[in-house]
């Protein structure tokens, strides 16, 4: 099988959110693949909603051979079993969470269905935060 370069976005706001971070990493690691590179982790205020919760962020270059949507699925899963209750494709808006993962390149791929837009344009062009954690995994 093929294997694909992906890069991952983590957030976690709620609980101990270093600690999620942590979690969701190794559960990566155990169920879609190795992680080649990771950003440090960095501590942000909300953005697009209203919360006294501060994140933690950090950004990831991992190898997997599964399919975008594949991916998503395994991506899902894992937010879901960590405790994230709402989507925000769902709920339409943007709320406190465990665990957010984000894919935000997929190789080359441009991809795009109603659950997965590859590459990830918000994280790209519209959040400071995303691009800064996404400029320090280009240095590595």
């Amino acid at each position: 099988m093929s294997q694909h370069e992906v890069t991952l976005l983590l957030g976690s706001n709620l609980g101990n959110p270093e600690h999620n971070i942590g979690v969701a990493l190794l559960r990566i690691e155990e169920e879609i693949g190795e992680v080649l590179r990771k950003s440090e982790v960095l501590i942000t205020d909300p953005v697009e909603f209203v919360s006294n919760n501060i994140f933690c962020n950090i950004a990831l270059v991992i190898k997997t051979q599964f399919s975008p949507i594949k991916l998503l699925n395994y991506v899902k899963l894992i937010e879901r079993q960590m405790g994230r209750c709402d989507d925000t494709l769902i709920s339409g808006e943007y709320q406190d969470r465990v665990i957010d993962i984000d894919v935000v390149f997929f190789g080359n791929l441009n991809f795009c269905c109603k659950e997965l837009k590859i590459p990830h344009h918000k994280h790209l062009y519209q959040r400071e935060f995303s691009r800064k954690l996404l400029g320090e995994l280009s240095k590595h």
